[in-house]
């Protein structure tokens, strides 16, 4: 198949055209999220929406007139609470059609929808309830108890209610007393249909309410980035309590008409295989953690065995080259790193729908409607092969749909360009590869290392599963480099100290001899955000009491 030149559709494009042949609404003068995402679908009763596994066993499917129905029941409800056009409502729910149903429901009322990841404990809930001034949140009974611990908290819709408890109200018997009628609340371009809450990688987690606007950064990433075509089976693994997977596992797909995979179990290799297979699915996302975790235990897959994959893609940190080498020897299809920020949306992106040259081990180029770049400490763009922080330039960027943090937690923004707090290295053909975070990046002796070079690499040993690599404050070189190691499951090591050898080695090998780490701890395991990122500033918080101690 012969794939548009990105070169052509990057500079050609025109978002005018692209909001007129997307949407039904217009940004200008008024849409409903809903509508763009379900109702224009709905006519055709057999089209399906969400194909769904059970926590319990079993599996079934909601098509878009069904979502319809059920969404305007919600919606309904909302009205009668006095909930609508800009309020908050929050989900606490697994990956099931009820979640799916609150999405829907709460942008038809024109409210703004509040992911809630399960996984999160009452502070943080409680933190977020207080910030968003959330009117109303619907979960289940296996996370309800986690509300009763937060100080104040918003009315609470319960599916399978009697098993939260009495007093609780029911999800499912009050849509049922609802209309399934309901004319979608009609909002601009410019207001808020997500309210986010940035990973908490570093400090504490930011307020990003997305405008609607955001929709069209959402369809250009879907079509030429994800490369969704009408006869895929397509799967986002990621959770929609964070932001890839709200964007591009619901809203992405959903604008495009197309059905969407929910499995609320967890991740393993096992059940990751098992659905594939069950759903011949064609087109998978998923974070780097998911494909490290599946070359780890490669031995699950039987030898030979094809599970039909025609292409991959990986959203979250960078894909090192070992891990993209083995997708395309196992499953013989390429996977795609792509880059964004919940602030942003994807933004940069090796393309699997645009024809241009590929730099394995890169994030790609600037996806249409940015323009992507690398500025140096006077915020100037960088020349090719220098180091810089990765940035937006907001006027050459029409669908850039960030317009700050929701409570003025920081200002990013600085001579006209969004500083996204990452670290990239510019090549000089409009393609960037990740370095790491401004606050992760290591100067040693007087060089500049990014965690990332170094951790990519340690993982080409066939010991290690995960690193977590740092500066260490040193008395001699201001920082060394200290790598925390997780140990893959069957290979104990027979020595520690030859161990740790053979990896410096190899990053002196494969990097430079300022980049090995001079000290490797093992560890268990890596502390992560609940979206799985590792969190180097805890680790780096540990290096620097190991000098003070």
């Amino acid at each position: 198949m012969n794939l548009p030149d990105y070169a052509s559709v990057y500079e050609n494009f025109d978002p005018e055209r692209l909001e007129a042949e997307v949407l039904e609404g217009r940004l200008e003068t008024g849409l409903n999220v809903c509508n763009e995402i379900c109702d224009k679908w709905a006519q055709d009763p057999q089209r399906v929406a969400l194909y769904y596994e059970k926590d319990g066993g079993g599996s079934g499917q909601l098509t878009f007139a069904e979502l319809q129905s059920a969404s305007a029941r919600f919606a309904n409800y909302l009205k009668s609470q006095g909930i609508g056009k800009g309020d908050r409502v929050a989900g606490l729910l697994p990956r099931s059609p009820e979640l799916l149903i609150v999405i829907a429901g709460a942008l038809r009322a024109g409210a703004v929808y509040q992911p809630l990841f399960t996984a999160f404990g009452s502070g943080a809930i409680e933190y977020r309830f207080e910030r968003a001034g959330t009117r109303l949140v619907v979960t289940d009974a296996v996370n309800y108890p986690k509300l009763t611990d937060v100080k104040i908290c918003p009315p609470v819709l319960c599916v399978t209610a009697a098993e939260a408890g009495p007093d609780v109200s029911d999800f499912h018997t009050t849509l049922d007393q609802q209309s399934d009628q309901f004319e979608p609340v009609i909002i601009k371009g410019n207001d808020a249909f997500l309210q986010m809450f940035t990973s908490g990688t570093v400090g504490k987690a930011k307020g990003v309410a997305v405008p609607a606007r955001a929709l069209l950064s959402y369809y250009v990433y879907m079509k030429f980035a994800i490369g969704l075509r009408e006869d895929d089976a397509f799967w986002n693994v990621a959770d929609p309590g964070w932001a890839y997977g709200l964007y591009y596992a619901v809203v992405g797909p959903l604008l495009m008409g197309h059905a969407t995979h929910f499995n609320p179990k967890p991740f393993t290799p096992e059940t990751t295989y098992d659905m594939i297979r069950k759903y011949k699915i064609t087109n998978l996302a998923a974070a780097p953690t998911a494909y490290r975790l599946l070359k780890a235990n490669d031995d699950i897959l039987p030898e030979g065995e094809i599970l039909g994959l025609r292409v991959a893609s990986s959203a979250g940190e960078p894909l090192n080259p070992e891990v993209t080498n083995w997708v395309t020897r196992r499953h013989q299809c390429q996977v795609m790193d792509h880059y964004g920020q919940t602030e942003t949306g994807m933004t940069c992106c090796n393309f699997h729908e645009l024809d241009h040259k590929k730099r394995v081990g890169s994030m790609g180029y600037s996806s249409p409607g940015h323009r992507v770049v690398a500025l140096n400490e006077n915020n100037e763009e960088v020349g090719a092969d220098e180091v810089g922080q990765l940035a937006v330039d907001v006027k050459a960027s029409p669908l850039f749909c960030f317009d700050g943090y929701t409570w003025g937690e920081k200002d990013p923004f600085v001579a006209g360009y969004y500083l996204t707090g990452d670290m990239g290295i510019a090549h000089g053909d409009g393609s960037f590869s990740f370095s790491g975070r401004d606050d992760d990046i290591i100067t040693t002796a007087g060089y500049r290392v990014g965690p990332a070079d170094v951790e990519s690499t340690l993982l080409e040993h066939s010991a290690v599963a995960e690193s977590g690599v740092v500066a260490k404050p040193d008395e001699k070189r201001g920082s060394i480099i200290k790598a925390y190691v997780v140990i893959r499951a069957g290979h104990e090591p027979e020595g520690e100290e030859a161990l740790k050898t053979e990896l410096q080695e190899l990053v002196r090998r494969r990097l430079s001899t300022h980049a090995y780490p001079r000290e490797i701890e093992f560890v268990d395991e890596l502390p992560k955000t609940p979206s799985g990122k590792i969190q180097r500033f805890i680790l780096r918080n540990q290096a620097k009491e190991e000098v003070s101690e």
